[in-house]
């Protein structure tokens, strides 16, 4: 059987730096409270080194993105974002223009980090706002007030990040109607290229799905978001993913790279890769503690483990992402980025759009209005029967 020619599919590398000031009590992310000075030089060292033990799964493979997340990124010195930038390019090529972008909360900014952050060559910054009022930051755990907001955003500017993304969220404890819609109308007082906005979900092992706040009526929240996306629209922003809006030509080339099925490297405590390989998908995961991840890539042991797709399992896998996309996927995408036949998945495609969930012209499925607002039970379409997996060691 053919398989797809791994060469040509984009690369991305993501680089997780998982201490913060406090853990957010909705936050499922593999995220550590900062108790004492970050170990910096450690870290950034165990990072190359892990970089370094992935280098042959990139395949000589240039990056067309870098995303640097956490925690809280920008807790981290632009000394060290600069050695970590250099340490990077010194291993891989990166194309032209490459996206580059790092979160930083408004809570821990500090301007000269954020000039250095520039002078690394970091061009695109995603600021956690998530609400511009004072009781509902304190209710999410925020460290960050809305003058740190508004500082955030000046010295973003100052330091030359023209293009940059607010994170805000809606459907939050306590919310009042048309509470979330304000928030929105704020955020766009500050003229951001690109707006993230999401419902807040209550996630297992968190403190607020051990012990969930009161959150507004769904059908409240559902007819508010469809109200925010016509005010997005108005103000000239295009929906281009379930939750991701932008000004023309400010989407996120990294995340894109995600929902579009590419390929990309984690590095990173509790970081994840994707990447298509000769013998099939392949999912890698790091270690999720710092320390423990320190030491294996330190001492030059797997800092991870890779877990192979099961055949099975491509179709759903793929469409969990790339319907999320409004333009949805090209075709050629399905054995491309996948490897999945056309057979394997023509019957499914066939259902959706006999349910007027998609639309398949045959070059590219594309969801309609309907099954954007009904994403799950489309994708749901694409669920194979329970069965084992397979897996193999990094």
């Amino acid at each position: 059987m053919p398989t797809p020619d791994t060469r040509a599919l984009p690369l991305a590398l993501y680089v997780h730096l998982p201490w913060c000031v406090r853990k957010c009590p909705y936050c499922d992310f593999n995220s550590f409270t900062r108790g004492g000075a970050l170990p910096e030089e450690e870290y950034i060292t165990a990072l190359l080194a892990d970089l370094d033990a992935d280098l042959p799964h990139a395949a000589g493979r240039p990056l067309v993105s870098m995303f640097v997340g956490g925690g809280t990124p920008s807790l981290f010195s632009g000394t060290a974002i600069a050695r970590l930038m250099n340490g990077i390019r010194a291993r891989l090529d990166v194309v032209p223009g490459a996206e580059i972008t790092l979160e930083a909360n408004p809570g821990a900014v500090d301007a000269q980090h954020f000039a250095a952050y520039r002078a690394a060559g970091v061009n695109r910054l995603s600021i956690g706002v998530q609400s511009f009022r004072a009781a509902q930051l304190h209710k999410l755990g925020r460290v960050h007030d809305v003058a740190d907001i508004e500082r955030a955003i000046a010295t973003a500017r100052a330091a030359g990040f023209e293009n940059f993304n607010l994170d805000l969220m809606h459907g939050l404890p306590g919310d009042q109607p048309d509470d979330a819609l304000r928030d929105l109308a704020r955020a766009l007082d500050y003229a951001p290229p690109h707006l993230s906005w999401y419902q807040l979900t209550l996630e297992e092992g968190t403190a607020f799905g051990r012990r969930p706040p009161p959150l507004p009526p769904h059908d409240r929240i559902a007819a508010e978001f469809e109200r925010g996306c016509a005010l997005l629209e108005r103000a000239g922003f295009k929906r281009y993913e379930v939750s991701a809006f932008a000004q023309p030509g400010r989407e996120s080339r990294h995340n894109v790279n995600y929902w579009a099925f590419g390929d990309y490297l984690g590095i990173g405590a509790g970081a994840h890769g994707k990447l298509t390989t000769a013998d099939g998908l392949v999912r890698t995961e790091k270690r999720r503690q710092p320390a423990a991840y320190m030491k294996a890539a330190l001492g030059g042991k797997a800092a991870g483990t890779a877990r192979c797709v099961a055949a099975r399992e491509l179709v759903i896998e793929f469409m969990l992402n790339a319907l999320r996309l409004r333009a949805g996927f090209a075709r050629a995408w399905l054995f491309e980025r996948a490897g999945i036949q056309a057979g394997d998945v023509d019957a499914l495609i066939a259902a959706a759009c006999a349910r007027g969930w998609l639309r398949d012209d045959g070059v590219c499925c594309v969801p309609t209005e309907l099954g954007f607002r009904f994403l799950n039970d489309l994708q749901l379409l694409f669920t194979p029967e329970p069965a084992d997996e397979a897996s193999c060691r990094a």
